[in-house]
């Protein structure tokens, strides 16, 4: 007997509506046949309408005025700010001059012996040749300037971390206060921090520390937090058992089980300060970091790349350091700390440093330097000459930087801005909404709507398509890579040591090689953010397919699934929430790198930032971040699930 098709069954529209995404579509559509036409009718349907744009540039130039007219006069600054900015000062001072009495082999003795004392052998050699390697490069001073307004950086962000997270592990509401706070502040571009600092303290090392502590603050106290909060509940009620005071509790039991996430905060904090200080250098913080902007500015790739290297091998060796130190009080926490090795390590150090002093040699030798700036740019002629355009069949790499401008870039920036207003308002709500509650479209569509409000529309929209092509690109490399690590174990022992030192790398570093091969324009900053989202995407795809469940797998194989139906069909949907995650951090870590890459040629808000910084045209920069800031959000919401929503699976 013929089966008849004939119209949908009248109960197939309630079926469709009990799901929860096509009630909310449903909802959103029956919002939008309400309110498009009205603002249509009022306002259009071409670019953010002007009637609905706030000019800030006046109020923000007075404000500015004002703040450096009585700097040097007005009580809060005198007697508040001043102070900070003096101590920080002096601070920076004294820890800069003492690394250079002890002289280069004072620190290198320094440096090799603590890497010993918590690492072993093999980093404390390793230590050492990091820092002869600065000295070879000539980059001792600078080098010593960035670890002088680190060391300063770090400790205030550990403090401050620790007791905001000390605050947090401790009190439900302060938990509950700070999240959003800590949530927001992780997600925003580091360049989004600098100009508030300046417009207070002005460009100088003072602005550089603060911008940096603000930066490198949140994780310490996201990971102290966590430490303590999850405690082991049968110690607690066994020391409260005791009698233990509240304090006592806390010493002698919260706060010895949290050593492990107290260090795992400290390595996050030393990493991200390192980044930051580096960056800072566009508002004075010098260093390594200003000898990069500086070439960066003038196209000199040999020079960034002598001063990069320093920040690179400097990266590893902190990294490298702090997490061996993590995983040896993971093992052997109550293994007695022979106090011989450390009386050994430390008369090493005062006999090299005192060595150096009666020898005269505190400075590292001119003779001893090894000039790489040359070669390079040399290098980077030939690549100029030859591999930039014109080489048979796949054109060059000038050529690919233009056709994918051309074709990629330029059709999405044109896309975006064609677009109406308000639908990109319906759709960054649709998305944010889908994925997770009510509260999150609104504040990703608040966001957005604050960035027309604000006047950028355009260039927030320039630099939107930048972000979502290098996403896009990221995604399916990272994927690909993320499988084929988690399925084969050779190629992820592999792959571990090179995503280990590209995710220790500041963001800063990655624009060096991309404008060697590239240039300077749009795509260098994609590739660039691409290089620099790559790892995060690719561990936490590898990671969330290996914590599959077996015995899903096992069930998958009995039934006679192949390897790509086990992958498509068991563990990419088992594996949703990681992939998910990793979505999120590529869109957050591409923005940041996006955003510096206006020093490249990017443009959009990331040249607004420079521009006021570099020509104290604070209004047009406080603007660009507060815009920065606004696109940072929408994009953490439209890509962030709620818990509930990802472990539903709906």
């Amino acid at each position: 007997m013929a089966t008849t098709i004939g119209a949908p069954s009248p109960r197939t529209v309630p079926a469709l509506l009990a799901h929860r995404a096509p009630r909310k579509l449903a909802v959103l559509v029956v919002l939008a046949a309400v309110l498009v036409p009205l603002a249509d009718a009022r306002w259009g349907s071409g670019g953010w309408p002007r009637e609905l744009t706030v000019d800030l540039s006046g109020p923000l130039g007075r404000a500015s005025d004002w703040i450096i007219d009585n700097r040097d006069g007005h009580p809060l600054f005198l007697y508040f700010f001043g102070y900070i900015s003096e101590a920080v000062v002096v601070s920076v001072r004294a820890v800069y001059l003492f690394l250079l009495a002890a002289g280069w082999a004072g620190v290198t003795a320094l440096g090799a012996a603590v890497a010993w004392r918590v690492a072993g052998a093999r980093l404390a050699l390793g230590t050492a040749a990091a820092f002869l390697a600065c000295g070879l490069l000539g980059m001792w001073v600078p080098t010593m300037q960035t670890l002088a307004l680190m060391a300063v950086a770090v400790l205030v962000s550990v403090a401050v971390g620790a007791l905001l997270g000390l605050a947090a592990g401790l009190s439900d509401r302060m938990d509950r206060a700070l999240r959003p706070v800590l949530d927001t502040m992780q997600v925003l571009p580091a360049f989004a921090y600098l100009l508030p600092v300046v417009l207070v303290f002005g460009i100088g090392v003072p602005a550089a520390v603060l911008a940096t502590v603000v930066y490198a603050a949140p994780p310490m106290a996201r990971l102290t937090a966590l430490g303590l909060r999850g405690a082991d509940k049968e110690v607690l009620e066994a020391v409260d058992s005791l009698g233990a005071t509240a304090r006592q509790r806390l010493l002698t039991a919260r706060l010895p089980l949290a050593r492990k996430e107290l260090l795992l905060g400290l390595n996050q904090t030393i990493m991200m300060a390192l980044s930051m200080a580096v960056i800072a250098s566009v508002i004075g913080a010098g260093g390594l970091g200003d000898r990069v902007y500086q070439a960066l500015a003038s196209v000199d790739v040999g020079a960034a790349l002598a001063a990069g290297i320093p920040i690179v091998l400097l990266a590893v060796v902190l990294d490298r350091v702090t997490g061996a130190a993590g995983e040896r009080l993971g093992h052997d926490e109550h293994a007695p700390r022979p106090r011989l090795h450390t009386a050994v390590a430390g008369a090493a150090v005062v006999a090299a440093a005192l060595a150096a002093r009666l020898a005269g040699r505190l400075e590292w030798p001119t003779g001893g330097t090894v000039d790489i700036a040359g070669p390079v740019d040399r290098a980077v002629d030939w690549m100029t000459a030859h591999l930039y355009s014109g080489v048979p069949y796949v054109g060059g790499t000038a050529d690919w930087a233009g056709r994918f401008t051309t074709w990629v870039l330029d059709p999405v920036r044109d896309g975006l801005q064609w677009l109406p207003w308000w639908s990109v308002l319906l759709i960054v709500a649709a998305l944010a909404w889908l994925i997770g509650t009510w509260r999150t479209a609104l504040t990703a569509a608040g966001a957005m709507a604050a960035i027309g409000v604000l006047g950028v529309w355009k260039p927030s929209l320039d630099t939107l398509s930048q972000v979502l092509a290098a996403v896009a690109v990221t995604l399916v490399l990272g994927f690909a890579t993320g499988i084929a690590a988690a399925r084969g174990d050779r190629f992820e022992k592999l792959l571990r040591p090179v995503l280990d030192v590209l995710q220790t790398m500041p963001q800063f570093v990655y624009l060096i090689p991309v404008v060697a091969l590239f240039g300077v324009g749009r795509a260098p900053a994609v590739a660039a953010a691409v290089v620099y989202a790559l790892p995060a995407v690719v561990r936490i795809t590898a990671q969330g397919l290996r914590q599959v469940d077996p015995a899903a797998l096992e069930s998958a194989r009995s039934l006679g699934a192949t390897s790509g139906q086990q992958l498509r069909q068991v563990q990419l949907p088992l594996a949703r929430r990681s992939l998910l995650l990793a979505v999120n951090q590529g869109v957050v870590l591409v923005l940041a790198v996006v955003i510096i890459g206006g020093l490249v040629g990017g443009g959009a808000l990331g040249y607004d930032v420079v521009f006021g910084l570099a020509q104290g045209d604070l209004a047009t920069g406080l603007v660009a971040g507060i815009a920065i800031v606004c696109l940072g959000l929408t994009l953490d919401r439209v890509t962030q699930p709620t818990r509930n929503r990802t472990e539903k699976g709906a």
